[in-house]
């Protein structure tokens, strides 16, 4: 069968992915073409600073079908950016770059017939500008799909935020069962699909200890009777536990993935754990949609001391698949 590539869009332009980009290329040979969506002159400028020697091969978008693609050469479809505008810090004037970089990427996969993305990061201020939480709710848009889930995975453990990008005032009102069947499920036919297991799910609870000096506790509420009627549908999962204690050794060994209410409440600890070791997949698509588990990180632009190494991981996963 032949092999699908792995489209690549490089997102914000003042970032530190291209260094991270050309990196994860000298880590090792990948099976599978890899075709980055990216300005021609930004990569060249970045090959002469890192001194990365390779040839770059131009190719033509809608021309795909017909084009030979291996990893002999950087495949690279070219987006035209205004350098001396945009390679200050990072601002919407990257933004029209962005935009057409992943609808060229998505325009490249439908050309290719592939299943596999990866996008480098972005500033969600200046890129989303409040009409998204973030890239993972954007590319859900673009597809047109509803359901989908963020998941920061590891083969140790990953974890899942119930809610991602929005303000902590507003989380609670998100904590349904409607929306933790959701993700269970995303989660659930992921594992099965790619790893061939039920995953063991652990919920958190959303207050202190699961416990509630208010009235309503959305521990017992919410969480304790849509736990339990997942369960009895069939799928490995428990809780609410406590979020302080969770993520202990002899506590987080019994689970594969573990759903928090917010999104800090399990990044957090799966950064400390796991640091670059780690990928965000975007769950429900049609297709499998990675980014590197980091922002632009625009302090670091230039210095070459950017770990690659969640970017590697993303590469070997797709390469699997």
């Amino acid at each position: 069968m032949k092999v699908k590539p792995i489209i690549i869009v490089n997102g914000e332009p003042n970032s530190i992915f291209l260094e991270i980009f050309l990196k994860s290329l000298k880590f090792k040979n990948y099976k599978s073409p890899v075709i980055l969506i990216s300005s021609l002159e930004l990569l060249k400028i970045y090959m002469k600073k890192l001194n990365f020697k390779k040839k770059i091969k131009l190719i033509n978008l809608n021309n795909l079908k017909n084009t030979k693609l291996d990893n002999k050469s950087i495949n690279v479809i070219d987006v035209k950016i205004n350098l001396n505008k945009n390679l200050n810090k990072i601002t919407s004037k990257s933004n029209f770059f962005i935009k057409k970089t992943f609808d060229f990427g998505l325009q490249a996969l439908n050309n290719l017939k592939s299943n596999k993305l990866i996008n480098g990061p972005i500033s969600k201020k200046n890129f989303l500008d409040k009409e998204y939480p973030g890239i993972t709710e954007y590319i859900a848009q673009k597809t047109k799909i509803k359901k989908f889930a963020m998941l920061i995975y590891n083969k140790k453990l990953s974890v899942c935020p119930l809610t991602t990008h929005i303000p902590i005032k507003k989380v609670a009102s998100f904590i349904n069962k409607k929306n933790l069947d959701e993700k269970v499920r995303l989660i659930n036919n992921f594992y099965i699909k790619n790893r061939k297991i039920k995953p063991r799910i652990g919920v958190l609870g959303l207050n202190p200890h699961c416990e509630s000096t208010d009235k309503f506790n959305e521990d017992d509420k919410i969480l304790k009777p849509a736990i339990k009627s997942l369960k009895e549908k069939g799928f490995k999962i428990s809780g609410p536990f406590s979020a302080d204690t969770m993520f202990l050794k002899k506590n987080r060994v019994k689970f594969d993935v573990i759903i928090g209410m917010y999104h800090d409440q399990v990044l957090t600890p799966i950064k400390t754990l796991f640091e670059y070791d780690a990928i965000n997949i975007t769950l429900g698509l049609n297709f499998i949609r990675i980014s590197p588990d980091h922002g632009p990180n625009e302090k670091m632009i230039g210095k070459n001391k950017s770990n690659p190494l969640s970017l590697i991981r993303a590469l070997e996963f797709l390469d699997k698949h």
